[in-house]
């Protein structure tokens, strides 16, 4: 599938907490800018914490990349969290709720399936995970 980029990116270092917060902020900012309503900018929001935070606890450091897209006049916007971390070794596990590997509820990978319109995950064992999600204007 092709997209139109229609604003230029915006890119965030992932690394801390403070970092998460930035990403967030960022992608209400260019989710706002879209026209998304509130209720969709807190959805947003949220999928973009738990990606980050996954960089943050899993990976230790990454990126977020966050873009307006155009599918023939379908406006939305994109994430994509990477990270060059020790990468998933079972997507289906991780992708199940409840399961964790840090002790937390196993809510984020789901989780944020769930909020969002599309979602894609690659990752490589020993090399990295990236996750790009999508939420389209209704």
């Amino acid at each position: 599938m092709r997209f139109a980029l229609i604003a230029d990116e915006v890119r965030v270092s992932i690394d801390c907490d403070a970092d998460i917060v930035a990403a967030r902020q960022k992608g209400r900012e260019l989710a706002s800018h879209c026209g998304f309503p509130s209720t969709d900018l807190a959805v947003v929001a949220t999928a973009i914490s738990e990606l980050a935070r996954n960089i943050v606890r899993y990976a230790v450091r990454g990126e977020v990349t966050l873009r307006l897209v155009d599918n023939n006049g379908k406006r939305g916007i994109e994430v994509v969290a990477a990270d060059d971390g020790p990468g998933i070794p079972d997507i289906g596990l991780a992708m199940q709720d409840g399961y964790s590997t840090s002790g937390g509820l196993g809510l984020g990978l789901p989780g944020t399936r769930r909020l969002m319109d599309e979602f894609e995950i690659t990752s490589d064992f020993g090399k990295g995970t990236t996750v790009t999600v999508r939420r389209w204007k209704r």
